[in-house]
């Protein structure tokens, strides 16, 4: 416990003379998604020293962990007890920590369907610019009056604060799943049917759609999973068969090992399609409303979150055109990984789609309550 309080005076020693003399910090735990936002600037504050769980209550669905605890450490804890993190964060790596995990608010494929990382913190603590410990909301969902600041350090990559703790609600893991793959589905058939089933009483957890041109015969293919009761997930196959079926569709069960490997790679990005086609290539994230329509666009496409998350690689050249289209069906684009060939020049079109002049004042007054003198201003969200 000594070293614990050791670990954590060190940080906040680190932040306070980093106030003084005027210097920026730029936190960081593995490494392990170095490859986001748009630079990475000031000098590294390694938090990995301050770990561990605090505590964990299966019974109350909740678990406290520090900073630095290794991401797969906490996961192991939770899967011993039968629970798991709802929202399927990806590592990216080996060494991916809690910290990292809240900073970067990035969900897996089950995020349309169970929510985002900032919907499962309940409360955390951190070290604002000015040196000062603080703690925001507890260990209940029913606990913040007023604004939700342990939510907003989720998806705020470092930029506010040093995170020390953080309270995260769990979930037992589902006692039934199921994945379904449906060959010769097109884009369109796709998104429509999922579109269906989102208005129907099936546990539909995630769905993944792509274009296969690696075998002789190029095909479409839809991949869907539920997850739920085991009636619900039973009752759910055989409809959710027939329709894709009289949809023209090929459509078998998978095994559910075989399946749980796949929804990994796909969270984790390690699927053929994440392989960069050309050495220019940059992988652009999509973010659009989930019934927005086919994009016409000239890229291969990776679907997600039952239609509201796609991914493809092109060119940053081609920011401009992608963003024009996003926006036009109420969405945004984000260049998520520069090309291996030229990353700096790639991020100088913008890795995010420009905030609005009041978002913009948002954050800049947010960051400046937090972080006046910009101690955490490494531009990593937004250039300046």
């Amino acid at each position: 416990m000594a070293d614990m309080e050791a670990s954590l005076n060190a940080l906040i020693d680190a932040v306070r003379h980093a106030h003084a003399q005027g210097r920026t910090l730029r936190l960081s735990g593995s490494g392990s998604k170095d490859f986001a936002g748009e630079r990475l600037s000031g000098e590294v504050l390694d938090t990995r020293a301050y770990s561990g769980i605090v505590s964990y209550e299966p019974s109350e669905l909740v678990v406290t962990a520090r900073c630095g605890t290794p991401l797969a450490e906490l996961e192991a804890a939770l899967a011993d007890q039968g629970q798991c993190l709802a929202f399927e964060p990806p590592h990216f790596g080996g060494g991916a920590t809690v910290g990292g995990m809240v900073a970067a608010g990035l969900s897996g494929p089950a995020r349309a369907t169970v929510g985002a990382v900032r919907d499962y913190v309940l409360g955390a603590r951190f070290i604002n610019g000015l040196g000062e410990h603080l703690t925001f909301g507890g260990q209940v969902m029913k606990n913040v009056a007023g604004y939700d600041v342990s939510r907003l350090m989720a998806g705020s990559w470092g930029t506010l604060g040093v995170i020390t703790e953080v309270s995260l609600k769990v979930l037992p893991i589902a006692p039934a799943e199921a994945t379904l793959m449906c060959a010769g589905l097109s884009q369109k058939n796709a998104l429509d049917l999922l579109h269906r089933w989102g208005g129907q009483p099936v546990p539909l957890n995630a769905s993944a759609w792509v274009r296969d041109t690696t075998a002789e015969q190029v095909s479409d293919y839809l991949f869907v999973r539920l997850r739920g009761a085991v009636a619900a997930v039973q009752s759910a196959l055989g409809k959710m068969h027939d329709d894709a079926v009289a949809l023209g569709a090929q459509v078998q069960q998978m095994d559910n090992a075989e399946a749980a490997q796949d929804w990994r790679a796909s969270g984790e990005q390690s699927l053929a399609f994440f392989e960069p086609p050309a050495p220019d290539a940059c992988l652009w994230r999509l973010s659009v409303p989930q019934t927005a329509p086919v994009l016409d666009l000239p890229y291969a496409q990776y679907i997600e979150w039952q239609g509201a998350q796609r991914w493809l690689w092109a060119p940053a050249s081609a920011a401009m055109a992608l963003r024009e289209l996003t926006q036009s069906v109420g969405g945004h684009a984000s260049l998520f990984r520069a090309s291996s060939a030229h990353a700096e020049v790639d991020k100088a079109v913008g890795v995010n789609t420009p905030l609005s002049a009041v978002q913009q004042r948002i954050q800049q007054q947010l960051q400046r309550q937090f972080d006046p003198k910009g101690v955490f201003a490494t531009g990593r969200l937004h250039a300046h």
